[in-house]
């Protein structure tokens, strides 16, 4: 079962979702990275079959953020890329775990570093779930930069699932 939850904004621009996400806070929570990549599809994958085992809910995270060019402001793409991120979770969502996913999923976009992002939303969660590269960075690190920040910072246990496994 899927859900999608009402969003408010906190202070300093942060977006939290609200609703229906906040009733799973009283049982298992396995948080999942999710930017559409190969690794985090199947970082995606691994965490629904998890949850299926231990009886969690899954949260799946996108974390997106405009990087302005010194002197260019462009607000009006605010609206933009909170839709593109929103599009990229539910289709990742949709195309890993089928249309009625087998556990119960909410997803969850928010504006800000994806690393931090990711760990906001994993602070009292079992487990964080992530792929070992992203979109961005060096092809031949063996770790992303969201990944490995989150790796040395999150407060719950990490595991990292390279593309290809899951």
């Amino acid at each position: 079962m899927t859900s999608d939850e009402g969003r408010g904004r906190e202070p300093g621009g942060q977006q939290q979702e609200r609703g229906q996400g906040q009733e799973a806070r009283g049982r298992r929570r396995i948080v999942v990275g999710v930017d559409g990549s190969p690794a985090s599809r199947a970082a995606l994958r691994w965490a629904a079959d998890q949850a299926a085992l231990t009886g969690a809910v899954v949260e799946a995270v996108t974390g997106w953020e405009f990087t302005p060019v010194y002197g260019w402001s462009v607000p009006s793409l605010d609206p933009e890329l909170a839709a593109a991120a929103e599009q990229t979770l539910t289709e990742s969502v949709r195309e890993v775990l089928g249309p009625e996913p087998a556990v119960e999923v909410h997803r969850c976009t928010a504006s800000g570093n994806a690393a931090q992002v990711l760990l906001d939303r994993a602070h009292g969660a079992d487990l964080l779930v992530l792929g070992n590269r992203g979109h961005g960075g060096f092809a031949g690190a063996l770790l992303g930069s969201v990944t490995q920040h989150c790796v040395h910072h999150a407060d719950c246990p990490v595991v990292v699932i390279p593309h290809g496994r899951g």
